[in-house]
């Protein structure tokens, strides 16, 4: 960790206390695990403080952390499914900030930060539609990418791959309509490429 990032985490470590769960950096980035049910709190004081002035929120992003760890010998994914992840930016220090918070498996909840940083009105809507991760607050949460009739949330890990029903316009009825899937789900196994060059399989 650099000195810059290290003078950044200690003073978040110093004015977040018990909210801050872990603070690391990857790839020359810092980033700042925080307690989901503290997020408001946190998003404000790292907006709102002097020495670190993260005015401007550059993204939010959900994730599916589903067979996260199941390589691993016990397993078991280390931590609850979903997150929320905030990418941060302070204009005046010239500094960014990688966020998350953790949610629990069955219903994803976590407060909205729409009242801290405006942008975060279609992002929010975006986690939603895709991950189904519900932001309380928020001004008007409902899908922004799939369609109001769309069923499920596509960027989940166990979402099919192959969707849940087909969608088309019908010129008869002069409507969009939803039916079954019609494609047949396969498996697909990799070809071996022996020594001398010729696949076969």
């Amino acid at each position: 960790m650099t000195d810059s990032l290290q003078a950044v985490a200690a003073h978040a470590k110093e004015i977040l206390g018990p909210a801050l769960v872990d603070a690391r950096t990857d790839r020359g980035e810092l980033t700042l695990e925080v307690r989901r049910e503290d997020i408001v709190t946190v998003c404000r004081a790292l907006r709102d403080d002097p020495a670190l002035a993260f005015e401007q929120l550059i993204d939010l992003c959900g994730v599916d952390y589903l067979d996260y760890g199941r390589e691993s010998a016990s397993g078991a994914r280390p931590g609850p499914r979903f997150a929320v992840v905030y990418h941060l930016l302070s204009l005046g220090h010239n500094r960014r900030l990688r966020l998350r918070a953790r949610l629990a498996d069955e219903a994803p909840l976590i407060a909205s930060v729409t009242e801290i940083w405006s942008a975060a009105n279609w992002y929010e809507r975006e986690a939603f539609d895709l991950f189904g991760i519900m932001f309380d607050g928020h001004p008007d949460l409902r899908r922004i990418l799939t369609d109001y009739g769309f069923s499920g949330h596509p960027f989940r890990k166990d979402f099919p791959l192959i969707g849940n029903v087909e969608v088309r316009y019908d010129a008869e009825k002069q409507r969009v309509v939803y039916e079954p899937v019609t494609i047949e789900q396969r498996v697909l196994t990799p070809r071996v490429v022996r020594e001398d060059g010729f696949a076969r399989g």
